[in-house]
């Protein structure tokens, strides 16, 4: 039996907040056939908002460097989760659109599903697109112009419905209502999937929509990747701590593994509007969701699979990867300054595989079309004419065949004995007879003796 889980770790609640060693973010030029869309003026931001400080990725991945191109105007990301609670400040704005696939979540996707997941989806979608409390402070997401989508599903026993079929469907939803990016922060630590999925990412692919899913945590029992995160195709993110190393607890390994970004100490903007801490790979694929809006954003025109591939060739290289791609840290950590202004050259194919040839080769039993019937028929020779059957008589009388075969030779066979045995009499009784004329008579000899 599948186990389903989200992809998140413990959580605990914030308290005091503080910067992380930066990293230096790498320097780029933006492509001459770019046409970036001009990024808006902001609120300055606070530099004494402890929030905005524990958000160490924004400068550690080059974050607050690629907003000086864009912040993600004009993208929607589809988080399909649990859903983006509506009372949050960081949320007015940002939040579209939406819709429930559970069946017991509310129409527009903002009621949140699950006694214990509830949060999950507004914490995960104020990585992505958080806009800040005002004045320059608050949680502020990775791309904070961008849009959401929130879909509801519900994991485990808090829905009836099959879990297939609700991804299925938030996935056809998402497409269906304009998503350029879709963020999956969930798994099902199993390998393979349902063929209803097969149709359901295809179809994503099929309109250019980039996904991003959490290669999930190894805390909460995922020792390697599972689906979504095996399917051709998608980015599977792992996780990293503030350091830049592997998470032990809060990522997973897997050969499928696209990028790494942070996984621990994240800051999520709860469905009530607190603050947690929390930690896994659940808070690190939307962060890569976000730098995806950007990088669409930065280069309106471009198809998913050189979005795709930006991401990955602008990586830097992991301290601790041994190859490249590598299965903790894939083709290395997220940049999102290099990922928006570095020259890349471009692709024609998805270079994280094809769900397409995939299908072909793994589901060619149940793809493959019945065989066709010959265009001409076959002519077949007549068989030789059958012997008329011989007439049916009585079996009280003879037949040829046992005269034949049967009554003759019994016959002959019985006259010979009996021509034998005739014979045999008549020479008995000659031997017989000529030995009687040769004895002499008693008789005559006893009279010449008394005489």
């Amino acid at each position: 039996m599948k186990r389903v889980a989200a992809a998140m770790a413990s959580v605990v609640l914030v308290t005091v907040l503080s910067g992380a060693m930066a990293m230096p973010a790498v320097a780029a030029t933006v492509p001459a056939s770019a046409a970036p869309q001009a990024p808006s003026n902001p609120v300055p931001e606070d530099p004494t908002d402890s929030v905005r400080a524990g958000e160490y990725w924004l400068d550690q991945y080059g974050v607050r460097e690629a907003w000086k191109t864009t912040r993600g105007a004009g993208q929607k990301i589809a988080i399909i989760d649990t859903g983006i609670g509506r009372g949050p400040t960081e949320f007015t704005g940002a939040v579209v659109g939406g819709t429930d696939v559970s069946g017991v979540g509310a129409s527009d996707g903002r009621s949140p599903v699950g006694a214990v997941d509830a949060n999950h989806g507004s914490w995960v979608g104020s990585l992505a697109a958080a806009r800040g409390t005002g004045n320059g402070r608050g949680m502020i997401g990775v791309a904070p112009e961008a849009e959401l989508l929130s879909i509801s599903v519900g994991f485990g026993a808090s829905s009836a419905k099959p879990f297939t079929d609700q991804i299925a469907d938030a996935i056809r939803w998402a497409v269906d209502n304009g998503a350029t990016v879709i963020n999956m922060s969930l798994t099902t630590n199993t390998l393979d999937w349902d063929t209803s999925w097969d149709t359901a990412f295809e179809y994503a692919f099929d309109h250019d929509v980039v996904i991003v899913v959490a290669a999930g945590n190894r805390g909460s029992g995922t020792d390697r990747v599972g689906a979504p995160a095996t399917i051709p195709g998608v980015l599977a993110v792992g996780g990293v701590d503030p350091s830049g190393a592997a998470s032990n607890d809060a990522s997973t390994q897997g050969i499928t593994i696209g990028l790494s970004a942070p996984s621990e100490r994240l800051i999520g903007v709860s469905a009530d509007g607190s603050l947690v801490q929390w930690n896994g790979t659940s808070g690190a694929a939307p962060i890569v969701a976000g730098i995806a809006a950007l990088v669409r954003a930065s280069h309106p025109g471009m198809d998913a699979n050189n979005v795709l591939n930006r991401l990955i060739q602008t990586a830097r290289p992991a301290a601790g990867a041994s190859a490249r791609p590598d299965k903790l840290y894939g083709y290395g950590l997220v940049d999102a300054a290099a990922a928006v202004s570095a020259r890349v050259e471009t692709v024609s194919e998805n270079p994280l595989g094809s769900l397409k040839e995939w299908i072909r080769l793994y589901r060619r039993a149940d793809a493959e079309p019945s065989p066709e019937p010959t265009s001409s028929p076959v002519v077949i020779p007549p068989l030789p004419p059958v012997e008329a059957a011989p007439a049916a008589g009585s079996p009280l009388l003879p037949s040829r065949d046992s005269v034949l075969y049967g009554s003759l030779p019994l016959g002959a066979a019985t006259l010979a004995a009996i021509m034998i045995a005739l014979g045999v009499t008549a020479a008995a009784r000659q031997i017989r007879q000529a030995r009687v004329s040769r004895e002499p008579s008693r008789t005559t000899n006893e009279e010449s003796l008394t005489s």
